[in-house]
Formats: structure tokens, sequence, C-alpha cells
């Protein structure tokens, strides 16, 4: 594999309207207008729930630019807040009073900024590469999320407008890969890349056209296959039309343990059933069982887990569907946030009995189970899919 690569934008091979993507200027092959909100997801009323918008924080670039209008459209009653960079605001960012509007600033805030550096990275587990996303944090709020750890006490969506420089930047970096040449645990021929890394995909559609510019692109890319993690349903993502090129990996984990962890996001049953009519829209569907969290009875918990899979699920689903098993990482800073807002989550997620440090590549204090501990629960996770749904392939499991 090559190293990551930067983009400067001076060699790009196409962009949006070579794409036909939704962003493009209508030509032939483009597709036609899209349905007007009122007619789609986005404009109903959980996701108006989800979103309430009221404020607007945007550089002015990207206020200005094409998509930065779009989201403006979209909430037409914001108040809009010119800043200087999206990574710095003043009163959102740094803020320790925010904690007590942790979730109310999930909804109610968006921030505009343009993703400055574009960069590939090698990954190797989920995907081979983590593509520069279309966003950085998310409306949900799973009180787990690593996304938060950097960004200061507040962790609204940022919506990145310049969507299509990150797509040019994904066609000369899969151009230069040429076609895979051999399987490997993130896919058999394709070159899997992940759009989501810090955000959630099926929320970002919500708001704008970004995701779905990212899906019509991949069509394109025959060497490629893009990838994104969601704990939410959208329905809008089923007009898409990925022919088979964008996986989507529905994060599943216990429905008492999501009740009390994955806070704003649809129940474990919705994702779990919506995934053959995700399979019929043209994606390709896997799980990711995640985070797997120790405690009392939570071999149980997920034997159940596992067997309402195993009943609900079309044949045609399980004969595609692979899994990736992620257990638990926290970290002391997030931790010591969340009980500002949450306490109750962290008493399943904090545990130093079972617990050790390990320092991330950016110097954070990260903690996850002890070897011995974790190397337990991978092998006991393991026997039950082997018992409960044998049909599902784990592809890896950390």
């Amino acid at each position: 594999m090559s190293h990551a690569v930067p983009d400067d934008g001076s060699d790009a091979l196409f962009g949006l309207d070579a794409l036909g993507a939704p962003g493009a200027a209508a030509g032939a092959g483009a597709p036609g207008p899209p349905p007007a909100d009122g007619e789609t997801f986005r404009g109903g009323a959980t996701a108006r729930r989800l979103l309430p918008v009221r404020e607007i924080y945007a550089e002015p670039a990207a206020a200005a630019s094409a998509r930065g209008r779009q989201v403006r459209e979209r909430f037409p009653h914001a108040r809009l807040v010119e800043v200087a960079s999206h990574w710095n605001i003043p009163g959102l960012h740094g803020n320790e009073g925010n904690v007590e509007r942790w979730v109310r600033i999930k909804g109610e805030t968006l921030v505009l900024g343009e993703k400055k550096t574009l960069t590939t990275r090698p990954n190797g587990r989920s995907a081979d590469w983590i593509a520069p996303g279309p966003s950085n944090g998310c409306a949900l709020a799973c009180a787990y999320c690593y996304v938060p750890r950097r960004k200061g006490y507040a962790n609204p969506i940022t919506v990145f407008t310049n969507i299509d420089k990150i797509i040019a930047h994904l066609g000369q970096h899969i151009a230069r890969q040429g076609p895979k040449p051999e399987p490997n645990q993130c896919d058999d021929t394709a070159w899997v890349y992940d759009i989501g890394e810090n955000g959630d995909c099926a929320v970002d559609a919500l708001i704008c056209d970004n995701t779905a510019d990212l899906v019509h692109a991949f069509r394109h890319w025959p060497t490629a296959k893009a990838s994104f993690a969601t704990k939410f349903v959208n329905p809008d993502l089923l007009a898409h039309d990925p022919r088979g090129r964008t996986r989507i990996r529905f994060s599943l984990m216990p429905a008492d343990d999501s009740r009390l962890l994955d806070l704003r996001t649809s129940p474990v049953a919705d994702r779990i059933a919506a995934a053959g009519d995700f399979l019929d829209a043209g994606y390709e569907v896997h799980f990711n069982l995640s985070p797997v969290v120790l405690r009392p009875g939570w071999q149980a918990a997920w034997a159940e887990l596992l067997r309402h899979m195993d009943d609900v699920l079309p044949e045609r689903v399980k004969r595609q569907a692979a899994a990736e098993v992620i257990m638990l990482t926290h970290n002391r800073d997030l931790h010591e946030v969340n009980l500002g807002w949450h306490p109750k989550g962290e008493d399943l997620l904090w545990q130093p009995g079972i617990q050790q440090a390990k320092r991330s590549q950016n110097g954070a204090l990260n903690v996850r189970y002890r070897n011995r501990v974790k190397a337990e629960a991978v092998d006991a996770l393991r026997e039950l899919v082997a018992t409960h749904a044998p049909w599902l392939r784990i592809r890896y499991a950390f």
C-alpha cells in the first residue's frame, strides 16, 4: 500500500460534474432534481426532532458555497454566525459549561467549514483506507463516542462544504491504487474506503447531499467501495442507487445497553429490520457488533440479540453479511465529561477493576479492557455467534 496522500487539488481527475452527482450541473446521465423536502424523510417530523437547528456557525467561504447555501436553506430560521475557523469557536469549544447542554447543542447547533487538509490514511481493519470524511461530529449522543475527545465540551456536526474537492481527492487516490491485487479481510475485490470515520453519514443526509454525492461517486469507481457505520435508519438513503459500491454497517448492541448508551439513535430492532430494504436498494449490508460492553449478564444479552437477528433477517441478507466485533475503548477525559451529563452510562463504561490505560497515538489517555479480560470476552462472543448466528462471518475482532 502507498502512504497517506495529502491533496492540493492540482491534479484533480474529475469532480461532481463528471460523476453526475447531486451537486453537479444537470447534464447527460445526471440524476434528476431531488424531491422537495416535504417528500423526504429529512423533511419529516423525526428529522425535525433530531435537528431543531437554531444556530449555524460558519466560515465565510463555507457559508457562501453551494453546499453551504443548501444547508442554510434547509434551516432558514437558524441564526448565522461567521467564525474564522470551524475548529476554534469561542463559547462553543473549550467551554466546560456546555457539558450541561451536551445533547441540546448536538441538535440545535451546526458548524459549516471547509476541510483544509485532504488525506487518505491506510487502515486495514474495517477498511483498506480512511477517506477524508464529509463531516465531523454527530447529532446522536452515544456515550462512548471517541469524536468529542478533541472538540472541547461540545460535539455538534461540522459539515464540510467542499465536497467536490473531497470527491476529486478520492478519485485521484483510487486511480493510483489500480485494481486490488488480492483479497483481504476488508473485501475480496474492491479497495474499501471508510467515508464516515468521524460522523454518521445517515444522519448527515438529513442536513445536505454530502452522503448522496459520495454514494453516487463510488458507483463510477469499479475498483473501490465506500463504507460507513450507522446507528440511524434514514429511508432517504434507499433512493441513492449505490449499485453495490457502498457498504452500510449497522452498529448493534443489546437493546438494554443501547437504551442507556446509544442516546438519540434508532432502536436496535429498527436497524436490524432495515437490513433487507437496504440490501434490496443496492447496498452491501454488514453489521458492527460494537462496542461490546462487559457487565453482569452481557453474554446472555448478546445471545438474545444474535437469536433475534437469526429469527428476523432474510436469507438474502445472511448470505452476504459479515460483522466486525469491537470491544469498548473509553477515555478518561470523556469519562469526566459524561459524568456532567449522563453519569448512569458511566456505571457501565467506566470499570477500573477490569480496564487498563492505553496511550493513543495523539497522546490521549484511553482505557480498554485488560488483555486477558478482552481476549476471553472476544473468544466468548465468537462462540455466541457460532452458536446463535453461524451464518454471520466475523471479518475481524479486537
